[in-house]
Formats: C-alpha cells, structure tokens, sequence
C-alpha cells in the first residue's frame, strides 16, 4: 500500500510539473491548469485513503472531506463572482490563506510533538511559521491595498526601519531559543513578530510597486508550504511547495527587472517608495486637449499602422470584446494593428494576454514591451485604453515614484489617442505627462462606451 500511496503522490507532482509548463502559453494554458487541479484531486483523494487506514476512526477523513469540500465551494464562488479586475486582489488573498495555512500545520505539529522536538522538526517549523506568518499578514495588506481599504501611497511612519529591525531581532533570538530548548510561548512569539514585520514590510510600499510585492509573497506562500512538507514528511506538500517557491522567485525577478526595481531591496523592505525629488505636476497646471470620437475615428480609419495599449481601464470596463471589434474593423481597411502589452498591464502579469484572449484575439498580436517599443517611432496611431503609469514620460526622469521604471515608448508615435474616464491618477498617484503632451488627444469616456462610438464612427466613415 505504500508504494502505492508514494506512486500517487508522485504522479500527482508529475502533473503539478506538467500543469505549470502548460502555463507558459496562453494557449494550452487552460489544460495546464486543468492537469494541475487533476494532480491535486489525486493527491487529496490519497491523503483521505491513508488517513482512513491509519485510524481507528472517520473522525479523520469526515473533516479532511468537509474541509475540502468548503474550500472548493469557496473557490467555486470566488472564481466565477469575483471580476477580472479584481484577480490580484484575489491572489493577494490566496497567498494571504496559503501563508496562513501552512504556518498552522507547523503550529499544530510542533505543539503535539513538544517538549520531545527534534533538531530538523525545530528548524522546518520556524521557517514555516516565520515565512508564513511574514505571508499572511503582508498579503493581507497588499490585498487591502489594492481593494483601495488601504491607502495605495507608502505609508512612512517615524522609526519603521527601527521597528523592522527590532522585530527581525525578536525572531532570531526566539529562534534561537527553541533550538536549544522547546517551548511552545516562545514559538507564539516568533510567529506574533514575523506577522507584525509582514505589515511593516508591505506598509511602506506604494501602489505601483503592487504586481512584484504579489509576485514574492507568491513565492513565500510555496516556500512555507514546502517548509510544512518537511514538518509532516509530505513528499507532495514538498514539491508543490517548491514548484510554487520557485516558480515565484523567477517571476518576482521577471517583475523587479520590468519595473526596474531590486529583488533585494524587495527583500530587506521599504523599497518603491520613489525619489526624493520633486514632485510631479499637478493637475491644476495640466492642460489637455479633448477629442471626440468622430475626430478620433478620423485619425484611426485613415492610419497605416495603430498601435494599441490596453491597461486597467479595458479591465475595469469589461471592455476587451468592443476593443477586439474595433481592432477587426481596421484590419479590414488594410490598417496594421497590434497590441503592446507591459509586463504589468492590468496589475498583475498576464492580465492582459487573459483579457484579451477572452475576446479570441490572436496571440500573434500581442507584443511584449522590449519587442514593440522600437515600433512607436514609425506608427501613425497609439490608441490608449486605459494604462497610465505604464506609459508616464514621467519614468525616464527621476525625483517622481515611477522613475527608471520601464515604460511603453506611446509618445514617440506621430499622434496618441487616449480613452479614460477622467484625470484620475494610476496606482502611483502621479499626473501622466502623456496626457498633455502636444500630439495627446483625451477622448474622456468609459471605455467600453468609447470604443462603441469610435467602431460605430469608424463605420459611418468607411461605410
């Protein structure tokens, strides 16, 4: 029976490998994430088998069903209520449960097994409780911030380096502690600090730095988890842990170097806060020109090339399948269209290349940044749905939150279209010099609305 359990298991990581490579393509990702659930289902079902068989009871097995059961009618819901706009938040939360979960399974061992707590237990369980606690707490601010519960601006209280250090030094001697002498207030110690640094790291942290803190916190969340493998000697638990682990750690490092930002200012905390500099424009001394959607229908029916740049906006309206109308209509009149996609378009990687796939445009014409942004110079069109820090000139000079971060080149093409609601701020909470740039027309609406009224106009113009 036991080969048979540890077969399973290992077929159930097999297809959490499997599952993960099939991501790398929106294409087939829609398998991998199927394959991947089929992986965990299988290893559920085995872990019920041998709790059965290994008690005397169905105590057991009844909980471990219904905890299932919760949890995957709780997903159910979430994933079908819960809008595309929403999915960092969303993620957020995921981490903020996985933390949190993992650090329990530590909890609840470590207090069964003490005062006779082994070396190799000790250690597992306070990486364990330390990462994951870090997670929890850290991903619930994230959460909170990007919900806007929480103000999206770094909040820079007096002493926060003090109280971070001060905090880190309570977990080492508490860890040091245990490991000469078990003892399990001293562990809820340990575990009270590291969630508290979890808040004091994610605090100072602004809005536009969201999409890396989500991506490490996603990488601690698989980290404890493997850690809770290793304090159960759960071979599964160990490989989705690290298959998360490191899977997070590649993207956190993807994401640092789109947003031009440091892993390891990531990691010692306080990092996104911005320069020191002066402030950027206010809205008060921002002029813009408005345009309407006739006038900009104009511009795009008679372009050669359009370059479109989707943001949060499209997300927030729902709006991919007007856009991918639009988009058709041109292509029909012989205009060159494709779309540029910044790795942290929509918030979260991927947001867009999703959102977008929902509305069957090709993958073909999604353009990474580093591929499309020599393409501006020769483009007739940019049309602007929605993204703002992504394309703030603003990045290339310093003294304001999104400098040196890597941008879309939307300026350099010969006119900008840009559809938005109103002057409203991105999550750095800085006015867009794109906006008031000469070749710069506002077309202020919803984008759904506007892009119906340009398809519409574009229309009655061609006929």
């Amino acid at each position: 029976m036991n080969a048979v359990t540890q077969l399973g298991y290992l077929a159930a990581a097999v297809a959490f490998v499997l599952g993960l490579h099939l991501m790398n393509s929106p294409a087939t990702a829609r398998r991998g994430n199927l394959l991947s659930a089929a992986g965990m289902a299988v290893a559920l079902a085995i872990t019920a088998v041998r709790l059965a068989r290994n008690t005397d009871t169905l105590t057991g097995p009844v909980v471990l069903l219904a905890g299932v059961a919760v949890g995957a009618a709780g997903g159910a819901l979430l994933a079908r209520r819960v809008p595309m706009t929403g999915m960092p938040q969303l993620v957020s939360l995921f981490n903020a449960v996985g933390g949190g979960a993992a650090a329990l399974v530590a909890v609840t061992e470590y207090v069964r097994l003490s005062p006779a707590v082994g070396a190799q237990i000790t250690v597992s369980a306070l990486l364990d409780v330390v990462i994951g606690g870090v997670t929890f707490t850290g991903s619930l601010i994230a959460a909170g911030k990007l919900q806007g519960w929480v103000t999206g601006n770094p909040v820079l209280f007096p002493g926060r380096r003090v109280v971070s250090a001060a905090l880190v030094a309570i977990v080492v001697a508490g860890a040091v502690w245990l490991l000469v002498t078990p003892n399990v207030p001293v562990l809820v110690v340990v575990i009270v600090a590291a969630a508290a640094f979890g808040v004091a790291m994610v605090l100072p942290i602004g809005g536009a730095d969201m999409p890396v803190v989500i991506s490490l916190l996603n990488a601690f969340t698989g980290t404890a988890v493997a850690m809770a493998g290793f304090v159960l000697h759960s071979v599964a638990l160990i490989i989705a842990g690290a298959l998360v682990g490191a899977s997070g750690t590649i993207l956190t490092k993807l994401m640092a170097d789109a947003m031009n930002r440091s892993v390891v200012a990531v990691l010692v905390g306080g990092f996104g806060t911005g320069d020191t500099g002066p402030a950027a424009v206010g809205a008060a001394d921002t002029s813009v020109r408005s345009v309407t959607a006739e006038d900009a229908a104009i511009q795009l029916a008679y372009a050669r090339k359009v370059i479109v740049v989707p943001g949060y906006g499209l997300a927030a309206a729902q709006a991919q399948h007007e856009l991918s109308g639009l988009v058709e209509l041109l292509i029909e009149r012989g205009v060159d269209v494709c779309y540029a996609i910044h790795p942290v378009a929509g918030r979260m990687p991927g947001h867009m290349n999703v959102l977008l796939a929902e509305a069957n445009v090709p993958y073909p014409m999604l353009k990474e940044m580093d591929e499309v942004n020599d393409e501006f110079a020769a483009t007739d069109v940019a049309l602007v749905v929605g993204a703002n820090d992504v394309t703030n000139p603003a990045a290339r000079r310093p003294g304001n939150p999104v400098s040196g971060m890597p941008i879309l080149n939307v300026d350099a093409a010969r006119s900008v279209i840009v559809i938005k609601r109103s002057m409203g701020h991105g999550y750095a909470g800085i006015d867009n010099e794109l906006y008031s740039a000469p070749g710069t027309g506002m077309l202020f609406a919803d984008a759904r609305t506007a892009l119906a009224e340009l398809t519409a106009s574009v229309r009655t113009l061609v006929g």
